[in-house]
């Protein structure tokens, strides 16, 4: 039986229990996946982050959920960063270089352990495919009907890194009501099972945001609603440059708002510059610590 030291801290707020949780875990490389799998289940949080050496970048960094392992995390990689920025083990500099399943990503870090630390994330470069299945089906698994999506936008896959399905709804009224049926999501994501669903709304709680976001878990997750996305912001900020927009700039800045349904309200900062066609497109977050507890492993 060993004992292993698991960091909580809450990803994109600056109040405890707020934001986004994300377990991590700090010299990670004697663990096994499925002793990484174990911890992340017994965690239990949307994600839990497992610090690794790297020959080619500054650090590498290991996602798993409950149920499975993810290439990327937007919200446990703000985590991860401020936990070893803070703690006094990382070079001190202000760029870095990380290693994830989803490729090389490059950290900006402005601030200091004695203040408040902004960690800006690159994402991967903006994809989307378009969405073939049934309406009915995914509105039901929602508990919204078909009224509520915004008619002249399209409901696509997106990427910034990690999969999900982008659905535009016209009101926060409808974002409220949402139950998802998480379960039957495989059901009709025939093109990609195994994604999550990001709902986005134009109407916000707060004044100064500019878009508001619900992300449901996908089944095999083992988790039901993330609540404060990092990577599902940055497939956001694309979103809305190609569809909503229609690429009229060259320049985005936008305040993206989450988690107030379920009582995690938090922010990400959504940077994108479009350059020759091409999308770059950042998002940017602090974290907080909030407890160390110890899980014990066979």
């Amino acid at each position: 039986m060993t004992k292993i030291k698991v960091h909580h801290y809450d990803a994109f707020s600056t109040k405890p229990y707020k934001g986004n949780p994300a377990g991590v875990v700090l010299n990670a490389e004697h663990l096994t996946e499925q002793l990484m799998q174990d911890i992340a289940y017994q965690v239990g949080f949307n994600e839990t982050a497992f610090v690794q050496k790297s020959n080619i970048s500054d650090l590498k960094l290991r996602y798993f959920t409950p149920g499975q392992e993810m290439n990327l995390c937007g919200h446990a990689t703000i985590a991860t960063i401020y936990a070893l920025k803070t703690e006094g083990a990382l070079p001190d500099k202000k760029d870095y270089r990380i290693e994830t399943k989803a490729g090389i990503l490059a950290i900006h870090l402005e601030g200091d352990e004695s203040q408040n630390i902004n960690i800006t994330m690159q994402q991967a470069a903006p994809q989307f495919k378009p969405y073939n299945s049934s309406k009915e089906a995914l509105v039901n698994a929602l508990n919204i009907s078909e009224y509520d999506l915004v008619a002249d936008l399209p409901i696509v896959y997106g990427s910034t890194g990690l999969w999900t399905l982008i659905v535009p709804v016209k009101t926060l009224a409808a974002v409220q009501k949402m139950i998802p049926n998480t379960a039957t999501f495989p059901e009709f994501l025939t093109e990609m099972p195994k994604v999550s669903i990001h709902p986005v709304c134009f109407e916000t709680y707060d004044g100064y945001a500019d878009m508001h976001g619900r992300h449901f878990s996908s089944p095999y997750s083992g988790t039901v609603e993330d609540p404060v996305t990092g990577t599902a912001s940055g497939v956001m900020g694309a979103y809305y440059a190609k569809y909503v927009d229609r690429e009229t700039q060259d320049v985005y800045h936008f305040v993206v708002e989450q988690g107030q349904e379920i009582g995690k309200d938090g922010r990400v900062i959504v940077n994108l510059n479009k350059t020759e066609g091409n999308y770059n497109v950042q998002i940017t977050g602090t974290a907080v610590y909030v407890q160390t507890m110890e899980i014990e492993v066979h």
